[in-house]
């Protein structure tokens, strides 16, 4: 994000910032969230109503353009939610809560809540199947998370070695199209067909790897082609290969390492949306990805008060940092 952008009205005059949030949210005028009116509605210009307050003639509501949203009861300036918006969706791997901070001038866990909200805007709304118009659609698995270390006899204090302990994560990817990954408990086949039978149309031709927890699943759909990686098969012909997810995974894992160091487990699939949102929205510039990050508001509520949960997070948290670091000694 260059320097001219910073400093664009809409990030910096509240005004602007509600004027751009109108635009992108009523394109065709103010509509009452409580009862759905278009037409009867009225702003209210008085000394002691708050700027952007409407009122609806049929229900006699007031609203304004954040209730309903994810952005609704918030005391952050709208100005800075458009900030972070655009900074969530335009930074390739991630942007953290840290920085989101030191930018908006918030404090940590205010901007660690505004990212939570911002990913819950960029999920899919009644996502259709995936693999129309004859495209493939690649399936692969990946894993993230901590690893710790343990003792052995013959290396001393060691990374622990095998995927046991980390998060399993599905990635589906449509050629030249979208994203869609699952934070899944189990890589079986009975877990992992319920996913693709929902989320890739039968008609479609489905690539993989030579994992086994493909093979039934496989022969549900138009076709099913594997590549061989144990024996270092990485594409056959043009078009059978899974390079097109095994990209997406490297984008996410520099992310996840890089920015996202720490992800609790019960937040992961809010992080999987967000790299979702990025690279199904790859080829559009940054105003435009983050216009469909804000059309994605609407009906997302999201509250956060510090619960057990919460607690449990940070918990999460410090024993991951000190499980990357051997005992002292």
């Amino acid at each position: 994000m260059t320097a001219s952008e910073f400093s664009k009205p809409i990030y910096n005059d509240e005004d602007a910032a509600r004027a751009h949030l109108e635009a992108v949210r009523w394109p065709n005028g103010p509509v009452c969230p409580h009862c759905r009116e278009p037409e009867n509605i009225r702003r209210l210009k008085g000394k002691s109503h708050r700027p952007g307050l409407y009122q609806c003639n049929e229900c006699r509501g007031h609203f304004s353009v954040t209730v309903g949203t994810v952005f609704e009861r918030s005391h952050v300036p709208l100005h800075k939610w458009l900030l972070a918006t655009h900074l969530l969706t335009s930074s390739k791997k991630g942007i953290s809560a840290h920085q989101l901070h030191r930018t908006l001038g918030v404090t940590y866990k205010t901007a660690w809540f505004m990212a939570h909200r911002i990913r819950e805007a960029m999920k899919e709304a009644n996502p259709e199947p995936m693999g129309g118009g004859g495209q493939p659609v690649e399936a692969d698995e990946t894993f993230t998370g901590p690893s710790g270390y343990e003792f052995t006899s013959e290396k001393g204090w060691a990374k622990k070695a095998g995927t046991g302990d980390k998060y399993k994560v599905v990635t589906l990817v449509e050629r030249d199209g979208r994203a869609r990954s699952f934070h899944v408990k189990s890589l079986k086949a009975r877990d992992l067909r319920p996913i693709l039978v929902r989320n890739v149309r039968r008609s479609a031709q489905l690539i993989t790897d030579e994992a086994s927890h493909y093979k039934a699943v496989g022969r549900e759909f138009r076709s099913h082609h594997s590549v061989n990686h144990s024996v270092g098969e990485w594409k056959r012909g043009k078009t059978i290969h899974t390079n097109t997810v095994e990209g997406y995974f490297s984008i996410f894992k520099r992310g996840m390492r890089g920015i996202y160091q720490h992800c609790g487990e019960q937040h992961l699939q809010r992080y999987l949306t967000e790299f979702d949102f990025r690279y199904s929205h790859r080829k559009v510039d940054d105003q435009t990805r983050a216009v469909f990050a804000l059309k994605g508001i609407h009906g997302k509520r999201l509250t956060y008060r510090r619960t057990r949960l919460h607690a449990e997070e940070e918990a999460h948290h410090a024993r991951a940092v000190q499980a990357l670091l051997p005992p002292a000694g």
